[in-house]
């Protein structure tokens, strides 16, 4: 993956709702089903991947909002987590 040597990943995007670029998605296609994993370069030195998931919507491209939670709850436990290491 790009982002372990410090670079974007050319599919990342900004995951929306989480305001400017702390959070990244992936989106692929696969046989058509569709997968998503999101994931956090904000830390120096660490990459978190806070959820993997096939979009299970039949319509529709948002996130559904269990996990949208599921991401946010790992964004804040990967923030602790960073913090206590650094001490």
């Amino acid at each position: 993956m790009d982002a372990q040597f410090g670079e974007m990943p050319a599919e990342a995007k900004p995951l929306k709702g989480f305001g400017g670029a702390n959070l990244l998605e992936i989106v692929d296609d696969f046989r058509g089903d569709t997968y998503r994993v999101v994931f956090t370069v904000k830390f120096p030195g660490v990459i978190y991947v806070l959820h993997a998931f096939k979009k299970k919507a039949k319509r529709g491209v948002e996130t559904p909002k269990p996990d949208l939670d599921r991401v946010r709850d790992r964004y804040r436990a990967a923030r602790r987590h960073y913090r206590e290491s650094e001490e």
